[in-house]
């Protein structure tokens, strides 16, 4: 792989700067603290003690106490505010945090830093009268990376900043190697995604992207509990790779001498479920493939798929909406959300359409016009000869229809012989209870009235097993999940939801990686 140019590598180079962090580490030591630091309770965080801004009051001398909330008007000025009020005291509350010094200005007796946690940054005053000899020789040797503890008050400086005026400090732990250069920082997407961890602390929006993602999965899992599903653990280790056509990873069980596939999918366990009696379930977790890496893939992912007794398609159709929107409540900022140079509109209730219904809108063509559809097959690059008609829509909707559809809109009644684990509509056996919602070209759900009549699903495992390869590692049957239908599920509707892309949309992130905190990379050497 070629390497970086100098200014998109992180300032952690081996040797650059670590012989002075080196000799700080000892003159920490040296000063009868551990420079590994240790427990650090009670500690608030940054965010709630910013939220206390209107509990630091000004003591007059005079007597009585003033407010100070016009601190948060842009442009304030202290001193004079201080002037036409009267000699005073800035008091507010005793507070404790802990974070990393991504800031530090030291000038003679003073030494102003920025720490930062999880939920944001603050200003801390260190001046040597306050602190007292051994806390500010301890002080000069912080290093921006550092990991810190204080005790102090919150008030404001003269200019107006929220600040914690220091009476301790606390050392928690040395940054060996400096942070990425100040003005560069880790431009290169590759590199961040390789050193996640600088990229979470010094890249503007990336760690609230990923506590944003925690309350989109936690929303979804809050909506699904108040509906009465109940959230199960499937095998991640499959005899057969069943329930999606796609290539597994396939590993070996050296006791049973079997090989086994990491799972494509969670459906035919769930569905199994529905048979045991578990009307309302649901399992969020991780599926692999083994398939392309692009910024719409990762061949590991996250997948949420959700089955109901006695549900249909249009029963998922109203979860699914629910989902996203208690999703957008959870992480706040509305409705209208921007994904690169477009704003998608999540304002319910979502679009409806039928499949058939977009070919003819945006291919121009009758979706049963055989002829028509081949021609614009040829055109795109796919020679249509000997293709049943819906083969060959179904390329033409993956390769021209999808790409318009910006969505939310949910693509109701799919071409019946692509989707063998679904129930025909009743007015029409060539079409399958079935929706997929598409927003901005990208498929985030896919649903079906469940298929549980036992002799037509062995049929359609059988015609869909016809077309592959011998050497497919998923040509084969999975008898037991026949055999389970044959004991009788209840008719039900099935959901699968893409985790990942979700979080791209809601989040505004153009890639998948983004929204995955360790995507897979290729090995640098």
């Amino acid at each position: 792989m070629t390497e970086p140019p100098e200014r998109e590598r992180p300032a952690s180079t081996p040797g650059m700067h670590e012989a002075s962090r080196r000799e700080k580490l000892r003159e920490i030591a040296a000063l009868g603290v551990d420079p590994w630091g240790g427990r650090f309770d009670d500690r608030q965080w940054i965010g709630d003690i910013r939220a206390r801004a209107a509990e630091v009051t000004y003591r007059l001398e005079s007597g009585g106490e003033l407010p100070l909330p016009e601190l948060q008007a842009e442009g304030f000025d202290l001193r004079a505010w201080k002037s036409q009020h009267g000699a005073g005291t800035i008091v507010g509350p005793a507070v404790r945090a802990a974070g990393r010094i991504v800031l530090q200005r030291p000038t003679g007796k003073l030494i102003f830093l920025n720490i930062r946690d999880w939920t944001g940054d603050i200003q801390l005053f260190v001046g040597q009268k306050q602190v007292g000899e051994a806390d500010f020789a301890l002080a000069k040797q912080f290093d921006l990376g550092d990991i810190v503890g204080v005790d102090g008050q919150l008030g404001y400086t003269n200019t107006g900043e929220l600040t914690i005026f220091a009476e301790k400090l606390h050392f928690l732990c040395k940054a060996v190697e400096p942070p990425p250069e100040k003005h560069h920082g880790l431009t290169d997407p590759e590199l961040r995604q390789r050193m996640r961890y600088l990229d979470l602390i010094y890249t503007p929006g990336v760690l609230l992207r990923f506590l944003d993602r925690t309350k989109i999965v936690h929303a979804i899992r809050r909506t699904l509990a108040a509906d009465g599903f109940v959230e199960v653990e499937g095998p991640t280790l499959h005899a057969i790779a069943g329930g999606a056509a796609a290539r597994p990873f396939i590993t070996h069980h050296n006791t049973l001498d079997i090989h086994l596939y990491l799972r494509i999918a969670l459906e035919l366990h769930l569905k199994r479920l529905l048979v045991g009696g578990m009307e309302r379930v649901y399992e969020l977790g991780r599926v692999y493939r083994n398939e392309g890496i692009s910024p719409r893939h990762n061949p590991e992912f996250t997948m949420l798929e959700v089955y109901q007794a006695f549900g249909n398609y249009e029963t998922m159709m109203e979860l699914t909406e629910r989902m996203i929107l208690a999703a957008l409540d959870a992480i706040g900022g509305g409705y209208r959300r921007p994904w690169g140079d477009a704003v998608i509109d999540f304002a319910p209730p979502f679009a409806r359409a039928t499949y058939d219904e977009l070919v003819q809108q945006h291919a121009g063509v009758a979706a049963d016009d055989h002829a028509a559809l081949a021609r614009l097959a040829r055109e795109l690059g796919f020679p249509p000869e000997g293709k049943h008609l819906d083969v060959i829509k179904s390329f033409v909707f993956e390769e021209h229809v999808e790409p318009r559809l910006t969505g939310p809109v949910f693509v109701l009644d799919y071409p019946a012989s692509i989707c063998p684990l679904t129930k025909r509509c009743r007015d029409n056996p060539q079409r399958a209870q079935r929706f997929e919602l598409f927003i901005q070209g990208m498929e985030i759900a896919n649903a079906y009235t469940e298929l549980n009549d036992p002799d037509l699903q062995e049929e359609l495992f059988r015609t869909q097993l016809e077309g592959l390869p011998e050497d497919e590692s998923m040509a084969r049957m999975d008898h037991d999940f026949v055999r389970a239908l044959r004991h009788g599920m209840p008719p039900a509707g099935g959901l699968g939801v893409g985790i990942d892309r979700l979080v791209m949309l809601l989040t505004g992130a153009q890639s998948i990686r983004e929204v995955i905190l360790f995507p897979l990379l290729r090995p640098v050497d």
